[in-house]
């Protein structure tokens, strides 16, 4: 279960990890993640203290739990085990996938996030109300 330093890091211009963004943000009552775009200062300081790749053209979600981070497969999947709903039960279903094929489909989708969802031009605002959970 995510504590209250669970920091999620996403692709600030991609439409997927955006509608992603939101949907944790629906699912998580207690309000115990939040936010930084992989692209801002925030994001890169994250990934450079836990010794993460800082590439150009960011290709996983990052989930960032004290002094751990997980990547890809086992983000997502953490992420979705600390959302409210029947959430917690798809990522067990998820655990009981190989890892290495969870990941092989992970990148595959990350691979092609762009094509088959598009990009913003600039990083997503959150709006007002939400600014609080974004570092």
């Amino acid at each position: 279960m995510p504590d209250a330093s669970a920091i999620i890091l996403f692709d600030g211009v991609c439409n997927l990890c955006n509608g992603f963004v939101q949907f944790v943000i629906r699912h998580d009552a207690a309000g115990r993640f939040r936010f930084a775009a992989l692209q801002s200062e925030a994001g890169q300081a994250l990934l450079r203290q836990h010794r993460l790749p800082t590439p150009t053209e960011p290709d996983s979600v990052v989930l960032v739990m004290g002094d751990r981070a997980y990547m890809h497969s086992a983000a997502a999947l953490r992420i979705l085990r600390g959302l409210t709903g029947g959430w917690r039960w798809l990522a067990g279903l998820g655990l009981l996938v190989p890892r290495r094929l969870r990941d092989a489909v992970y990148r595959l989708i990350a691979r092609h996030r762009y094509q088959w969802f598009g990009r913003q031009e600039a990083c997503w605002m959150p709006t007002p109300e939400l600014r609080a959970r974004f570092l």
